[in-house]
């Protein structure tokens, strides 16, 4: 039996071999997507793929290995195809709510000319990157009014993908109505329960019943479809000029820097240069279970001269009365001095997961 260390390295030189192979399948389908460009066809072509699988799986000698086999064959496949996907369609990004909610607002300032997908949720719409149905999702992870969003924190934690950009998007709250309504027409308001929340002093002063909605662009659609003067949604300029509604009145909300944060998450890191200006980090980690473990920790970040700027801790779903940390600070991860403050975390933390930079605005 050969030592571990030789399999490792004949791994390697397989490894080495098969990258090669790679850029030139992917330099083949790239040619593929522009003869199909060209030429107006699918995508998905299933009886050349079935054909593909045949052909190659009766070359195969190894019964044991024929069904791992034709998997790898679908994966390849898969992935040509979303690479092809892109070239010919353009970039897909994915976002939790429907076109005129505010994730679609920063999808949109984040990428303009890229095809914009809704999920029905913050996971759904997560995983489709993950899979590859997506090249990009957007999510938001902390708003100024509510607070962090729990949900997408975990999806970081307990998820592969990382971070490679963060944007603000201001969140104006406006009364949108159907055409030709005025304010002396509204009786009913209806809209996202954090919406309703954060203009409750405004739907009080006019007496407006309330009515929540799944989301502030859905609300608007429905008013749109409704076509009654006396309900009204509350929601975006953009959701108003998607459905056809009228501004009745803008920046209703109560607080005025009511700001959204939005994170874009992608299967590839993109590591800034050691020498860029402006870079944050994001971290997160479990202590272990000895005293002073935390403080250490925290200790060490600074000591590396990184200006930790949000601190907050999530209980962990599978560990009872556990938690961990989300750390958002000043400086680059990947430069030497970020790798060294990794390797000193590992001393105090169970878990440590750089999720990505990017460039504060």
């Amino acid at each position: 039996m050969r030592d571990i260390k030789d399999i490792r390295a004949t791994i390697n030189e397989i490894d080495s071999e098969m990258r090669e192979l790679f850029v030139k399948r992917m330099e083949a389908a790239r040619e593929v997507a522009e003869y199909k460009s060209a030429h107006g066809l699918p995508i998905l072509d299933s009886a050349r793929e079935a054909e593909v699988i045949e052909n190659n799986v009766k070359k195969l000698e190894s019964e044991e290995l024929r069904p791992y086999y034709v998997n790898f064959l679908q994966n390849n496949m898969s992935v040509s195809r979303n690479y092809q996907d892109t070239l010919i369609s353009g970039m897909k990004v994915a976002y939790s709510g429907v076109a005129g909610a505010f994730a679609y607002i920063a999808a949109c300032k984040l990428f303009p000319s890229a095809r914009k997908i809704a999920y029905g949720n913050f996971e759904s719409a997560y995983q489709a990157c993950v899979s590859g149905e997506c090249d990009a999702v957007v999510l938001p992870i902390e708003n100024s009014y509510n607070g962090e969003v729990g949900a997408v924190t975990d999806l970081m934690f307990s998820g592969p993908l990382v971070v490679n950009g963060v944007i603000n998007i201001d969140i104006s709250h406006c009364l949108l109505g159907a055409p030709g309504a005025t304010m002396a027409d509204i009786k009913k308001v209806i809209s996202h329960p954090q919406a309703l929340a954060q203009c409750k002093g405004y739907i009080r002063s006019h007496g407006f019943v309330e009515e929540e909605f799944e989301n502030t662009a859905l609300a608007a659609e429905y008013v749109a479809k409704l076509n009654d003067k006396s309900v009204a949604a509350i929601g975006s300029e953009t959701a108003a000029s998607l459905f056809g509604l009228d501004v009745i009145e803008k920046s209703i909300n109560e607080s005025r820097s009511n700001t959204t944060r939005f994170a874009v998450f992608s299967r590839s890191e993109h590591k800034h240069a050691p020498n860029e200006s402006g870079i944050h980090s994001i971290i997160l980690f479990t202590v272990k279970n000895e005293a002073g473990a935390l403080a250490k920790a925290l200790d060490i970040i600074g000591k590396h001269g990184f200006n930790m700027r949000t601190l907050r801790s999530r209980p962990m779903k599978e560990l009872l009365w556990e938690y961990y940390f989300y750390i958002e600070a000043e400086g680059n991860a990947n430069s030497k001095e970020g790798r060294r403050m990794l390797e000193d975390l590992l001393e105090y933390c169970d878990r440590l997961k750089m999720v990505g930079s990017y460039i504060k605005n």
